[in-house]
């Protein structure tokens, strides 16, 4: 995880990994959750009991991140899972988590992650999306060069047009599809994605 910054008075930061926490990964990269967004704070507000609880609801800032009533007019995103530990030794986000927070902690308060979900559109976690911290089934990647690839949306509106899709999750090589044209690593007990040309 890229490193946090403490804030004064700030009981937790968090680094918030937005269009693809994981990414895209290459068949023989680790099946390993790697943080490539920003850095961004979380300051707890009291609203529950827990931080950023499942079903508690974050705003959105440049730098920052304040947990809000989800009733609020500030409200962005709702956490959908929330666990704690390194996302890269903890249970995998939900399929279309849209983003994930890191949190660090200070005094009682674990280390954890939160799995969040945007409360309106674009959802960049959804098959065909362009983002989100996982890889799944209905994704398109283009190629980056050495051998890896990244996902982009697949209706071509993303920084890169898309050249493959990701049409089935299997466990081993041999089960994909014969038009399968590229493997792609995406972990969990499916880790082989089988990708067509689009």
């Amino acid at each position: 995880m890229r490193g946090t910054r403490a804030l004064p008075g700030a009981l937790l930061t968090a680094a918030l990994a937005m269009a693809g926490l994981c990414g895209c990964r290459t068949s023989s990269e680790a099946a390993q959750e790697q943080p490539v967004g920003g850095v961004a704070s979380a300051r707890p507000s009291g609203h529950g009991a827990e931080f950023l609880a499942v079903d508690e609801c974050s705003s959105f800032g440049t730098t920052s991140f304040t947990e809000v009533p989800c009733t609020s007019e500030r409200a962005a995103a709702r956490v959908i899972a929330r666990y704690d530990g390194e996302p890269s030794q903890g249970p995998e986000c939900p399929a279309t988590t849209d983003f994930v927070l890191h949190i660090s902690a200070d005094g009682p308060m674990a280390r954890g992650y939160a799995c969040m979900r945007n409360l309106e559109p674009p959802h960049p976690g959804d098959p065909g999306g362009g983002g989100g911290p996982r890889t799944i089934v209905g994704d398109c990647v283009y190629g980056t060069g050495r051998g890896e690839v990244r996902e982009t949306a697949c209706d071509g509106k993303g920084a890169h047009a898309p050249q493959y899709m990701v049409t089935k999750a299997v466990t081993r090589r041999s089960q994909c599809p014969p038009s399968t044209a590229l493997y792609v690593q995406l972990g969990g007990s499916t880790p082989v994605g089988c990708a067509r040309p689009v």
